[in-house]
């Protein structure tokens, strides 16, 4: 299952609560990042595959998508965090077969290579054959304050998973000196949000630890091959708590014992912000500026950075190191790589405004 959400907020004005970022390319590549993350997935899924998003976002998935069962889409009416997302499409799974592995796999993530990630998913789905909920970890290239971490355990004896270990703990996002402990020592991974599980398992970790979720989860799975789907999900959805997977599921089964990790090997970006567009667009650098945007139209000299245009305004930068610029019909946002990411204060403050037409 791939769950759509999130705004991107970091990635403002390029994406927008009307068109989030998983609907962009953002590598060049000229596919978005939710049919890379379908595309990614078919070889391993075949037909088996399901998208949770939210309710506005349902026909540009569809464009996305144009394979996907209509029963295969969830439309959720108003955001509820991912553990709502991720179990519900775990319930509606196990209704149709408790015996189900799922694989939970972000739509706005960039991956290479493919073979790699292929990979460590067949031997996640190994490890999850032995009872176990499974997170694929990445292997940090330095030390990251913005990603949780996972401690890894001791080696889990399973076939057709030689490198799976047992999950000691997840651990929040660090602080600096804590995050390059983390490195130094080897025994720690990046948590992706990536799960592969039995859905009987998750399930039964969700009913411990969120009774109240659980319980609408599963009143709106055994709705949602019927007749009263929709009328079901409008009177049910509302009233589900927030909260993450890793607190309703992962977490709670990592006490228990129950989860293990699989080291990813490949390279892994969520593309939280545009110093992370210029780093994944290498081949569109000319003279150290990245240009996306079938439109732009640039002018550099003696200037680096990115540009993304939505618009055929010239942009003209002299003299200017590491700027960003993301020009839109209706939004121009100027601010510098190493700023990227205080681009969500922007969007905070327009929406405390009341400026949400831009939003």
């Amino acid at each position: 299952m791939i769950p759509a959400g999130g705004v991107g907020t970091r990635l403002w004005p390029l994406s927008r609560a009307s068109a989030p970022k998983f609907l962009h390319d953002l590598t060049g590549s000229g596919t978005t990042l939710i049919r890379g993350t379908y595309e990614r997935l078919a070889p391993l899924t075949g037909e088996h595959v399901m998208v949770v998003t939210g309710a506005s976002h349902g026909e540009a998935v569809r464009e996305q998508i144009p394979e996907l069962d209509d029963a295969d889409l969830v439309l959720e009416p108003e955001p509820k965090d991912s553990a709502a997302a991720i179990c519900l499409a775990a319930a509606i799974l196990h209704r149709r077969n408790p015996d189900t592995i799922m694989g939970s796999f972000a739509a706005d993530q960039v991956i290479a290579p493919v073979e790699l990630f292929q990979e460590a998913v067949r031997e996640a789905v190994y490890t999850a054959a032995a009872s176990k909920i499974v997170t694929i970890g990445i292997r940090p290239t330095h030390p990251s304050t913005g990603f949780g971490y996972i401690r890894r355990g001791a080696k889990l004896p399973v076939s057709g998973a030689p490198n799976a270990h047992q999950v000691a703990e997840f651990v929040e996002k660090p602080a600096a000196p804590v995050a390059e402990q983390y490195v130094a020592s080897g025994d720690y991974l990046w948590n992706a949000g990536m799960f592969v599980a039995p859905v009987s398992l998750m399930l039964s970790h969700l009913e411990q630890a969120e009774p109240e979720l659980y319980a609408g989860l599963m009143e709106i799975a055994a709705a949602w091959d019927t007749p009263d789907r929709d009328t079901t999900m409008a009177r049910v959805w509302p009233q589900l708590p927030k909260t993450a997977v890793d607190y309703a599921v992962a977490e709670p089964a990592a006490a228990a014992g129950d989860v293990a990790v699989i080291p990813g090997e490949f390279t892994w970006d969520d593309v939280g912000d545009f110093a992370a567009i210029a780093r994944l667009n290498p081949a569109a650098h000319e003279e150290s500026m990245t240009v996306l945007g079938e439109k732009a139209r640039v002018y550099s000299d003696e200037s680096s950075g990115v540009v993304v245009s939505d618009t055929q305004r010239v942009v003209a930068l002299i003299g200017i190191e590491n700027i960003v610029v993301v020009d839109t019909p209706d939004a121009l946002l100027v601010t510098t790589t190493d700023h990227a990411q205080s681009v969500k204060r922007a969007v905070e403050a327009l929406q405390a405004k009341g400026d949400s037409d831009v939003l």
